[in-house]
């Protein structure tokens, strides 16, 4: 047990305990609330005293081997927790939403190749000349809010021009991708309005595909050039017909795309860039690094341990399993139990992260569970992870960046999950407006 975990004396389990005795439902809703407000104190006293975190609702899972091997192990803890509210989406199996089965297996390959990593330089430059464009705009004002104007313009642009989804409006594509995500990863309680907001949502987008894909087909039929996007890609596949996907599973297939990257990607670089300013000798240090994004982008990652945009991942347990086994937590985990893996916790586990309570750049790229891992890691995470680095680092190159006086200069969230409003100022102090 590592030295940082020994002096935990926050008292969550002594109140939830309490809590639990008189009125389960309120010993629910304390865990809830702790797990937004007061997450790195629960983890820290749950690795110490509790990891494997039992309750009447759902079982948490505190420590770096543990998570890895909720996370490893599809066949035992599935994504049922959470696929079946994909497919009422999308209206439609996604590949995602199942586990190891042929079609998991024949249409994540696929959209690896469409993804290829070696598109990585020119995604990069995409999102940083997109970010160039919000902050130079932004310039004789001398501020901006980063949530929307900064790192939802990215992501939306990297949709429109490297997905090869420029039709519906930036609007239109965020409150899609904002009710799917909500209803599938944040929805524990199953909130029936949630859940038919997102249907809606679905609906719509998926409306939006299947016109886009027959705009695709005639195009390529006519013989017209079309720019080298992941869903002209798509569509070649199926050019004869029988090579690739059909064109219901082309369009579930896309839609996957906003849905893994619109919310996280602008919330892993709200995170990144509140950590780094919390830390102004890091920030610092970070600036000097920013010309070579080498030597930038561990900080981009290192700042993103302290508070990762998803801290806890679904997952059913299929069959009654051990968890832990051979250790002195080990624990039986009853078939239907609902999981939830903590990587923000793990990755703050000083059995495995040496120093975790330190900013290190020199962590080892295993240390990181910010895309998962196992059968359900990110499918693009090498085209996300250069987005998300070279936001931050263009907005760094900026001289002065720091955020305005409170309220506004304070990140706030939607769901305690969803950053929404983060207002930065850049460049001598007094500019902005």
């Amino acid at each position: 047990m590592g030295a940082a975990d020994q002096a935990t004396t926050s008292g969550h389990l002594e109140r939830y305990d309490e809590a639990l005795a008189r009125d389960p439902m309120a010993a629910f809703g304390l865990v809830q609330q702790w797990m937004r407000t007061e997450w790195r104190s629960m983890f820290a006293e749950l690795r110490e005293r509790r990891p494997i975190f039992v309750t009447p609702a759902f079982t948490v899972v505190t420590r770096f081997a543990d998570v890895s091997e909720v996370l490893s192990h599809e066949s035992v803890f599935s994504v049922r927790a959470f696929g079946p509210r994909l497919d009422a989406a999308l209206n439609g199996p996604y590949m995602l939403g199942r586990d190891a089965t042929p079609m998991n297996w024949r249409e994540k390959g696929l959209m690896r190749v469409m993804l290829d990593p070696g598109d990585a330089v020119r995604v990069r430059a995409l999102a940083g000349r997109l970010a160039d464009e919000a902050l130079d705009a932004a310039l004789p004002d001398g501020r901006i809010e980063a949530v929307h104007a900064l790192f939802r313009h990215v992501a939306l642009g990297v949709c429109a021009h490297y997905f090869g989804l420029p039709g519906p409006g930036p609007g239109t594509l965020s409150r899609w991708t904002r009710a799917i995500v909500t209803d599938g990863f944040a929805n524990y309680a199953g909130d029936p309005a949630i859940q038919e907001e997102s249907v809606r949502a679905g609906a719509e987008l998926t409306a939006y595909l299947r016109d886009r894909l027959a705009g695709l087909r005639a195009a390529l039929r006519a013989g017209h050039d079309l720019p080298d996007d992941v869903f002209t890609r798509l569509t070649r596949t199926s050019l004869p017909p029988g090579l690739g996907l059909d064109d219901e599973r082309i369009v579930v297939n896309m839609a996957g795309l906003p849905l893994g990257f619109v919310e996280s990607g602008p919330g892993a670089m709200a995170e990144a860039v509140e950590q780094l300013l919390l830390r102004p000798q890091v920030l610092a240090r970070a600036v000097e690094a920013a010309d070579d994004p080498a030597r930038f982008d561990p900080y981009v990652w290192e700042a993103l341990r302290f508070n990762p945009f998803f801290k806890l991942l679904p997952r059913m347990c299929e069959r009654d399993h051990v968890l832990a086994a051979g250790t002195p937590r080990s624990t039986l985990i009853p078939a239907g139990t609902f999981v939830l893996a903590a990587p923000a916790s793990a990755m703050f586990d000083a059995d495995v992260v040496p120093e975790p309570g330190e900013f290190r750049i020199d962590r080892p790229r295993h240390h990181r569970l910010f895309f998962g891992h196992g059968h359900h890691s990110c499918l693009g995470v090498h085209l996300a992870a250069v987005v998300v680095c070279e936001v931050v680092r263009r907005l760094l190159l900026r001289p002065g960046v720091r955020p305005v006086p409170p309220p506004e200069g304070v990140l706030t969230r939607s769901a305690g999950i969803f950053p929404d409003r983060y207002v930065l100022a850049f460049g001598p102090a007094g500019q902005e407006g």
